[in-house]
């Protein structure tokens, strides 16, 4: 008993040896600025701060559509349940397009929506990051 026991400790020992050397080798991925954006984008959807959403807004696009405090007191009536990217392409060159299935809570129904978001971001050189040209998803168009 006591060798089955011993052969058994040390069989463990070796697996947890092989486990850490393989999590020591295992180095997280570098993101691209692109994808640390996007990435950035979903975090701040998902955890339905679209104020913060609103700092990832092409300047040109405020610049004509400014946004309104009702709207965004508008975004806060919504909770995110769900984001899932359903197609990405590059259209031209400096242009990212994603199509963007949102469900989404209204917090005072309790009345779950599904929201197809269409998102263009265009590369700016001058700034070195990329902008959401298309504008927050619209809560009004369900699909």
């Amino acid at each position: 008993m006591k060798t089955t026991l011993r052969s058994m400790q040390s069989g463990l020992a070796v697996v947890m040896v092989l486990v850490m050397a393989l999590a020591a080798c295992a180095t997280p991925g570098q993101r691209s600025p692109r994808d640390q954006l996007l990435y950035d984008y979903v975090s701040a959807v998902r955890w339905s701060d679209f104020d913060a959403a609103a700092m990832f807004l092409d300047p040109e696009l405020l610049a004509r559509q400014p946004m309104t405090d009702l709207e965004l007191e508008r975004y806060k009536q919504f909770q995110v349940s769900g984001y899932e990217v359903k197609s990405a392409s590059e259209p031209a060159e400096g242009e990212y397009a994603q199509v963007v299935e949102i469900r989404v809570v209204n917090r005072h129904t309790q009345v779950e929506k599904i929201i197809t978001d269409r998102q263009l971001w265009r590369w700016d050189a001058e700034a070195k990051r990329w902008w959401l040209v298309s504008g927050l998803p619209d809560l009004d168009a369900a699909r």
